[in-house]
């Protein structure tokens, strides 16, 4: 029996970061769902491309959509392509799109530090200030936390400050947002071998993470994205301001 719960037939939405890694995986989880889905990518205009072919090929809707997100006029940018593709209305936001930098505290630059801010805060900001007119009662908001938000994670000082940004944005744009009946939420992964983790592909890597996690096994980003589809979902209708920690109890 199927849950319709998880049903999002009808709905759109738009992932950025789309091309790899948690986000692709979001994007066809989304689309199994039933949602006609927005393939958000920087530079992996081809990455992007067969995203959306999959989904096509499994009988979804997609397309893809091109905005560099470190640059300040990035997410308005997209905002306008989205809004001109979907017209007046979307229901799923996945503010997925993030960069890391691993760096000591004294090997940090001031150009690392302002694009980790740029990405990961400041176009998640401003695109659900320019997408709010095409939000309405019920749609859902997703932003991307980490584990290294309330954790000292290696030397990711910089990356790690711009996660605790989102844990608090969470809670102000729930507040805000909530008599519009829109929902905001964040996902917190924990180790994830992404190409954004590489760490994690190595045999000290795998060691260390399985050393910190409750559950002895290494993440997949499918593990991410289905509860990014859950929260998007009807099944979460009753939370929102709230940072969901998918980490199989990483540092308890």
């Amino acid at each position: 029996m199927s849950n319709q719960l998880f049903d999002l037939t009808g709905k759109t939405a738009l992932v950025t970061g789309a091309s790899r890694g948690i986000g692709k995986a979001s994007a066809l989880a989304l689309a199994k769902a039933g949602a006609q889905v927005l393939v958000h990518y920087s530079r992996g205009e081809q990455e992007a491309q067969a995203v959306v072919e999959e989904i096509r090929q499994a009988g979804g809707k997609a397309e893809k959509v091109g905005a560099d997100l470190r640059a300040a006029q990035g997410p308005h940018q997209l905002a306008a392509k989205v809004r001109e593709i979907i017209g007046g209305r979307l229901d799923v936001l996945v503010a997925n799109a993030g960069i890391a930098v691993s760096a000591t505290i004294e090997d940090t630059t001031v150009e690392n530090f302002d694009d980790l801010f740029a990405v990961n805060v400041r176009a998640p900001y401003f695109l659900v200030q320019q997408l709010l007119p095409v939000m309405c009662k019920d749609s859902t908001v997703v932003l991307l936390s980490s584990l290294a938000a309330d954790a000292a994670v290696g030397t990711l000082s910089a990356y790690s400050a711009t996660k605790g940004a989102i844990d608090t944005l969470v809670k102000h744009f729930a507040a805000a947002l909530g008599e519009r009946g829109i929902r905001v939420n964040a996902v917190a992964p924990g180790v994830v071998p992404t190409d954004m983790s590489s760490f994690a592909k190595s045999d000290e890597g795998r060691d260390f993470t399985l050393s910190i996690q409750a559950l002895k096994r290494i993440a997949t980003a499918d593990d991410i994205a289905d509860v990014i589809t859950f929260l998007a979902s009807d099944a979460s209708r009753w939370v929102t301001g709230d940072t969901l920690h998918v980490d199989g109890g990483s540092k308890l």
